[in-house]
C-alpha cells in the first residue's frame, strides 16, 4: 500500500487503522475502536471543506490528508462521539410526543 499516492489511498483504503498507518499516524487502538466510524466521517467533512486548499503536488495533498486525519483523530481522543455528534442521526431534534386518536387509527 505505501505505494499509492494519497488520494489513491483515501479511496483504497478501507479501515481507521489503514488510514492511520498509512499517514504515519500514531494512535491509540482503545480510541480508534470505540470511534472508528466517527474519525473517518470527521475526517472525510474535514477534507471536504477544504478541498479548494488542496495543494497540486503529491507531498502537498500527503500533508494535507495527513494534517486533517490528525485532525479528526484528535478530536476523539479530546471528546467523545455524543459530545462531537459527527452523524446526522445525533442532529435530530428530542423525540416529539404526539396524539393520534384510536378512531382515527382504524379508518
Amino acid at each position: 500500500m505505501s505505494n499509492l499516492s494519497s488520494s489513491e489511498a483515501v479511496q483504497d483504503l478501507a479501515t481507521a487503522e489503514e488510514f492511520l498507518e498509512f499517514f504515519g499516524i500514531a494512535y491509540e487502538p482503545g480510541i480508534v475502536q470505540v470511534n472508528r466510524l466517527h474519525i473517518l466521517q470527521r475526517f472525510h467533512d474535514y477534507v471536504e471543506a477544504h478541498t479548494a486548499e488542496m495543494p497540486g503536488e503529491e507531498e502537498g495533498q500527503r500533508a494535507f490528508y495527513r494534517g486533517w486525519l490528525a485532525r479528526a483523530y484528535q478530536d476523539f481522543v479530546e471528546s467523545d462521539a455524543l459530545t462531537e455528534k459527527v452523524f446526522k442521526v445525533f442532529h435530530r431534534g428530542d423525540p416529539r410526543s404526539v396524539f393520534v386518536p384510536l378512531a382515527d387509527i382504524f379508518k
